[in-house]
């Protein structure tokens, strides 16, 4: 990611959260990359935590959050950036994103709403060929973590990203956060960003399975209403946790399975 935006990147304030990795690969970075801030977390604080630690030592009045896991050309970031001033009321912007590996097919053009009560939605346009359908600015109820320039005006309105749920979901939760104090959500595609999708978690481990269950239900406390949370909590404990865990169990995947059943119980104790 780094020797993607290295071109531009000591015209721009670039800041690297190593969140307290066991290699030290901030010691690394600031060798290979002297125009990169490398800040060194004692701890793993999530990927909330880690990227509030950049946004409380970042200058800029847009901010750009993006996984390390991901190339794309810096030059489209000005072009993001004005959209963000011609657009007061907007609070995040996220890019097109395709898949890295393959045929690079789209990962997300947009999000459609989440159902209030199962909380099932999808990314608009995933897994399809990038043949330029998507190639219109539209709201999008949702930011996509992996890249959103941010307003940090709109950080100071609402707060920074919810340290809670340490990994997934923090995204959604941060767009409703800004929703609900009146400001938008753009897909824009006039940047395209390359996505080594779940490179640091793993699509199938432990550790992704454990924070996706616990975190749905924790969703679902902090932004589904009352009359209907006890639906949500029905329908992901009675049929989507079964379901879950029964497809584990048999692709003999008790890791993944153990994981489902602490995440739950986790959610509980919380």
């Amino acid at each position: 990611m780094l020797d993607s935006i290295a071109s531009v990147g000591n015209t721009m304030e670039v800041i690297v959260v190593d969140n307290a990795s066991f290699a030290d690969e901030a010691t690394e970075i600031e060798k290979r990359y002297p125009w990169v801030r490398v800040i060194r977390n004692s701890v793993n604080s999530g990927f909330a935590g880690g990227n509030n630690v950049g946004i409380r030592e970042a200058h800029g009045r847009y901010l750009f959050l993006v996984n390390n896991d991901t190339v794309f050309d810096p030059t489209g970031l000005s072009a993001l950036a004005d959209r963000m001033d011609k657009s007061p009321q907007t609070a995040i912007i996220s890019p097109k994103l395709r898949f890295y590996y393959g045929e690079r097919h789209i990962q997300f053009s947009g999000y459609t709403p989440l159902s209030r009560l199962t909380l099932r939605n999808r990314a608009i346009g995933f897994g399809e060929s990038d043949n330029g359908q998507y190639d219109t600015p539209h709201s999008t109820p949702y930011a996509h973590g992996a890249a959103m320039l941010v307003r940090r005006e709109a950080i100071g309105c609402v707060g920074m990203l919810p340290e809670c749920y340490f990994l997934y979901y923090e995204e959604l939760d941060w767009s409703l956060m800004m929703r609900r104090k009146g400001y938008d959500i753009i897909y824009d595609p006039v940047l395209t960003v390359f996505h080594k999708e779940s490179a640091t978690t793993g699509s199938d481990s432990p550790l992704r399975t454990y924070y996706i269950t616990r975190n749905r239900f924790l969703f679902a406390r902090r932004n589904v209403g009352k009359l209907v949370r006890w639906g949500t909590y029905a329908y992901l404990s009675c049929l989507v946790l079964p379901r879950d865990i029964f497809s584990h169990v048999v692709h003999r995947r008790w890791d993944l399975a153990r994981s489902c059943v602490k995440g739950f119980f986790d959610f509980i104790l919380l």
